[in-house]
């Protein structure tokens, strides 16, 4: 299926400010880059002038302005009639057109902007000479085509380029070379390989901040690439390989995409990156290194080495680069020496580690200071003791998920020193108990898919700030929750207890509660009083349970003003909902 894209194309994300929001997405599949493409366009905005559309329009389509012709999105299988001269931007995009007449064309000489993204155009549709009189074109948008070479010749005065998702195999000296105001070229998704692409490819534009080669064949990184670069993608290429000098020039370059390649350790040189001085953002991931790469530029601040084959860390390899604030490691071969004791302390500013599915048996000791994140999930680690933590007082975030955690293998003091830390997430582990020793700076503590058996208030005393609570999939029964559990839990607003053994609606539930989980359990009556201490109450989970017809007693939800969901699916027999008469929904029936 095509991507169907406004009328004015789809205008590329910024991508020099973008590398810190982009690690909070998922780090474990690094996917595509984001859409590149449509920058810097100059069409006007609808509606900006209050002149009449001129009278001279192609019929179906849109004039706003005197120089602007809008035909995108007809289906239009033939080139347009009756487009003005004075037309100087035209979106023939997402169309069905098969080829552009050279004598329609080229009359349109004070053409600034030319969409044609999504069609049918072939390079036989696309004959070089219809640029020859387009001297004054700036951005052109070819993407999504049938195009299997690129024009030999484009304008001198283009900006941007964008041929992206075509089946180019070949670009030409003038395709590119030559341009001195180009700034952006977008060649991702096509079928080039290195011979493919021209030594002087870009010779005469050295204006070229933006060139995305993602998505080829291309077998190495290609040399004589544009010294002005800022920002380059090659990802998702069959490269194995960087020649030695081939980022020598690039000293503007911030942001370097090598993820989903063939690199592998003897690809890469001592030299590679070391006249990279301005190279902030470095993804190497999905490769087949087998050793953090030497010579790093001090200047890294993102650094996402997961899914390669390292062993070991060393320490040297690391050594210069303070300014790193983001380490990505996850899913390689660290095992239980690969990552030795002050392997990480050269990295002061690190900010989150990311360890995720690396055999480890401990948490990794002697890592510095100032980190905020520590992602070790899917690890081995069985222990956790009183020192483990200490040397990270900073520490905001610590995720232990799914490793092998038993309660009597973590030490009451573990978590003395993390009174910054905001969330803690030990899902998946082997725990019988609450851990002793919780910060009270918690706002979620995560226990889902342990093997709890009771809950007592003392390990929760003191946690006040905690706001979301997961007690899922483990074998709770109200008896085992001791009075006054929640007694000291003011600020909680999530409770999940999902896939326990309950049997009814715990009792005194805390005052602040909006949200409240209790799917999959055994409970087969509420009673007239569940709810009277969580006056807050928005969203009630009691599906798949043992409710019938009349298991909820009527006065259940009365108390609650705030009660928008409840879900009672899943149950043996459709239940009646009735709820309190300020609620924006009619009582009703539910059911399987």
């Amino acid at each position: 299926m095509v991507t169907r894209y406004p009328a004015w194309g789809h205008p590329e994300p910024s991508l020099n400010s973008q590398w810190l929001s982009l690690l909070l997405l998922p780090l474990l599949l690094p996917g595509p880059p984001p859409a590149l493409g449509m920058e810097d366009a100059s069409f006007p905005h609808l509606g900006e002038s209050s002149q009449p559309p001129p009278r001279a329009c192609p019929p179906r389509c849109s004039c706003p302005r005197a120089d602007t012709v809008d035909c995108a999105g007809l289906d239009l299988r033939v080139f347009p009639d009756h487009i003005t001269r004075a037309a100087q931007h035209l979106s023939l995009q997402n169309n069905q057109l098969q080829e552009l007449p050279y004598n329609e064309l080229s009359r349109l000489s004070g053409l600034r902007t030319l969409n044609l993204h999504n069609n049918l155009i072939s390079s036989e549709g696309l004959p070089d000479e219809v640029f020859e009189s387009l001297t004054q074109l700036q951005h052109i948008y070819v993407g999504h085509n049938k195009l299997s070479v690129a024009p030999q010749f484009l304008p001198r005065s283009l900006r941007v380029a964008d041929l992206a998702a075509n089946e180019v195999t070949e670009i030409f000296p003038l395709t590119f070379g030559e341009k001195p105001a180009l700034r952006s070229v977008y060649l991702h998704n096509n079928q080039l390989n290195n011979a493919g692409l021209p030594p002087d490819a870009f010779h005469g534009s050295q204006a070229v901040v933006t060139l995305s080669l993602s998505s080829n064949r291309l077998s190495y990184v290609p040399p004589s690439l544009p010294s002005s670069l800022e920002r380059l993608h090659l990802q998702n290429n069959l490269i194995s390989k960087v020649p030695r000098g081939a980022l020598s020039r690039q000293t503007h370059l911030r942001e370097l995409y090598l993820q989903q390649n063939q690199l592998t350790d003897s690809g890469l040189h001592a030299t590679t990156f070391s006249k990279l001085h301005g190279l902030e953002y470095l993804d190497l991931s999905h490769n087949q290194l087998a050793a953090v790469p030497a010579g790093l530029p001090h200047t890294l601040a993102v650094l996402r080495l997961g899914r390669n084959r390292i062993r070991r860390v060393e320490a040297a390899r690391l050594r210069g680069l303070r300014g790193l604030r983001y380490l990505l490691l996850q899913h390689n071969r660290l095992g239980a020496a690969g990552l030795p004791a002050g392997a990480l302390r050269p990295l002061r500013g690190l900010h989150t580690l990311h360890l995720y599915g690396n055999g480890l048996d401990r948490v990794p000791q002697a890592l510095p200071r100032r980190l905020r994140a520590l992602v070790l999930p899917h690890n081995r680690v069985t222990t956790l003791g009183a020192r483990d933590l200490a040397a990270t007082p900073s520490l905001a975030e610590l995720n232990l998920a799914y490793n092998r955690l038993a309660s009597a293998c973590v030490h009451r003091r573990a978590f003395r020193r993390l009174r910054a830390l905001r969330s803690l997430d030990l899902a998946g582990n082997q725990l019988t108990l609450l851990p002793s020793g919780l910060p009270a700076s918690l706002h979620t503590l995560r226990l889902q898919r342990n093997q709890l058996r009771a809950l007592e208030p003392e390990p929760l005393a003191g946690l006040d700030q905690l706001q979301e609570l997961c007690l899922a999939h483990n074998r709770l029964r109200v008896g085992d929750i001791g009075p006054g559990t929640w007694h000291e839990l003011q600020a909680l607003q999530v409770l999940d207890l999902s896939h326990n053994e309950l049997s009814f609606v715990p009792p005194d539930l805390p005052e602040a509660l909006e949200e409240l989980h209790l799917q999959g359990n055994r409970i087969s009556h509420v009673g007239p009083e569940a709810f009277l201490s969580t006056p807050r109450l928005r969203a009630l989970f009691l599906r798949a349970n043992r409710l019938h017809v009349t298991s909820i007693a009527p006065e259940a939800f009365l108390g609650l003003p705030h009660l928008r969901v409840v879900d009672t699916t899943g149950n043996p027999e459709p239940v009646l909902v009735q709820l309190p008469p300020t609620a924006p929904r009619r009582p009703r029936a539910e059911g399987p």
